[in-house]
């Protein structure tokens, strides 16, 4: 039994030791990189292999004797497909990087197996910049708060926290582990009154993106009225500019249809028409060439006497 303990201990311990004794490497999405390795002679003639993943997937080898080159890029599911590169010092380039390039990369010698170097690959995201909202309640108006709610939000990915600053000081911060959670939120509490400058800031090892607050733009704090006794107030306003201009359009019209009946009489071009406000008058009348309008005014039509002179 205590046997069978130690033989599991000592598993354990030789897959945790290519971890442990790895060389861990950074890379953007996006880049090309080499794991370069030292090889002697001997270690060139003998063979080696790449091995991807914890199933140790052989994606790439230089054959024993012949130093013969063998990439495999429609092994470990086909994603190296097109961007494995092996040249004969033993070193693998990984070209336009992808973040399920990420793991353990292990060179070992063909004819003994004998692990020469291992690398912990991590491939990072290229951070999108946090946006700022106002996250304030949508039941209460800006008149009956004392401050404003800010919710600064990021795409979620391999190492990212999201922070609040005050200045230059960290007020507090938040990071997701659990990539399936694909953002994350942040919440601050501003003061309609704070002047200071505040700014969210997404980061990871290998970018950072900031995003400033600006009061003005998201907290507007209004003296006024709510905003729905504010639209009202607009649609009545707008309302009754329409029937004003209804009603001058009509007052217009009949005017010029009274016009024209005088300019249509037998002797049009001895007459002239003029108009007189006569309060008071409900109904049109006519007497003679004179008609009173509806609208209130007095249209009279009249002769020029000195037209047959001429």
């Amino acid at each position: 039994m205590i046997k069978k303990m130690f033989v599991v201990i000592l598993n354990c311990f030789w897959s945790l030791s290519g971890v442990f004794g790895s060389e861990f490497v950074s890379v953007m999405e996006g880049d090309s990189f080499t794991l370069s390795v030292s090889l002697t002679e001997t270690q060139r003639k003998e063979g080696i292999s790449w091995k991807f993943g914890p199933r140790d997937v052989t994606i790439a080898e230089i054959e024993v004797g012949d130093n013969n080159i063998r990439v495999y890029e429609d092994r470990a599911d086909g994603r190296f497909k097109g961007r494995l590169k092996l040249d004969h010092s033993g070193s693998l380039t990984i070209t336009n990087i992808t973040t399920t390039d990420s793991g353990l990369y292990k060179v070992s010698q063909t004819s003994t197996d004998k692990q020469l170097s291992v690398f912990n690959l991590n491939v990072y995201a290229h951070l999108p910049v946090p946006v700022i909202k106002n996250a304030s309640p949508e039941n209460n108006s800006s008149s009956e708060r004392s401050n404003c709610s800010l919710l600064c939000s990021v795409l979620n990915g391999r190492d990212v926290t999201l922070s609040w600053y005050k200045g230059n000081s960290l007020l507090f911060n938040i990071s997701e582990s659990n990539l399936k959670i694909s953002n994350i939120f942040l919440r601050l509490e501003v003061d309609f009154q704070d002047s200071n400058a505040y700014r969210c800031v997404a980061q990871h090892p290998l970018s950072e993106q900031t995003q400033d607050y600006c009061l003005t733009d998201l907290c507007q704090q209004c003296s006024g009225l709510p905003v729905v006794y504010i639209v009202l107030i607009c649609c009545a306003v707008g309302f009754l500019m329409i029937v004003a201009a209804v009603l001058i359009f009509c007052i217009c019209r009949k005017l010029r249809t009274t016009a024209n009946k005088c300019e249509n009489n037998e002797e049009d071009d001895n007459k002239f028409t003029t108009y007189t406000r006569v309060p008071e008058v409900s109904a049109s009348t006519n007497e003679g060439d004179n008609e009173v309008d509806a609208s209130g005014y007095e249209v009279s039509c009249w002769r020029n006497p000195y037209n047959n002179i001429i």
